[in-house]
C-alpha cells in the first residue's frame, strides 16, 4: 500500500548549470548533490517540505538508463516514486494486475529497496517504489 508520495525525479542534461534553477524555484539548496553509481547517475536532493524530495538526476554516461531516455524524450520528468511498506509485495500485486515491473523483485539502493513499474503499464509514467528500513536509510545528507 503506498504510503505517500516521495519523490520526483527529474532527467537533466547538466546537473550544474540545472541546479541554480532549481534553487532559485523551490527557494531552498540541495540537501546533497552525490554520484549513485548503482543508478549511473550524479543525483542532487532538494527537500522541498512534506517530506517530498526533488531528486535532480544527470546520467553518468549515454549508455545508462537515464542517458537513454535523455536521447529519446529530452529533460524532464523521469519517475515520481512512493514510499510503501514492502517493495517486493507491491511488485507481486501490481503483476497479478496486469501493471508490469520492471524487475520482478527490488533491489537495495542507496536509501533502501526499490522497485519499477513498466511505463507500458502505467500509462507512460515510471513509477518508482521505495522500502526504507529506518528513518536514517532516508538521510540524502
Amino acid at each position: 500500500m503506498v504510503r505517500k508520495l516521495d519523490h520526483v525525479g527529474i532527467a537533466v542534461n547538466k546537473l550544474d548549470e540545472s541546479l541554480p534553477i532549481y534553487e532559485s524555484i523551490l527557494g531552498v539548496k540541495p540537501v546533497s548533490v552525490r554520484a549513485v553509481p548503482t543508478q549511473g547517475v550524479r543525483a542532487a536532493f532538494f527537500e522541498v517540505g512534506n517530506g517530498v524530495v526533488v531528486e535532480l538526476i544527470e546520467p553518468l554516461g549515454s549508455d545508462t538508463t537515464v542517458g537513454r531516455f535523455l536521447q529519446r524524450h529530452g529533460q524532464g520528468i523521469h519517475h515520481i516514486c512512493f514510499e510503501v511498506d514492502e517493495v517486493d509485495k507491491e511488485l507481486e500485486d501490481m503483476a497479478s494486475k496486469g501493471i508490469n515491473p520492471v524487475e520482478p523483485k527490488g533491489r537495495m539502493d542507496i536509501t533502501g529497496k526499490i522497485g519499477f513499474l513498466h511505463p507500458k503499464s502505467t500509462l507512460g509514467v515510471l513509477i518508482e517504489l521505495a522500502q526504507y528500513g529506518t528513518p536514517r536509510d532516508k538521510d540524502y545528507r
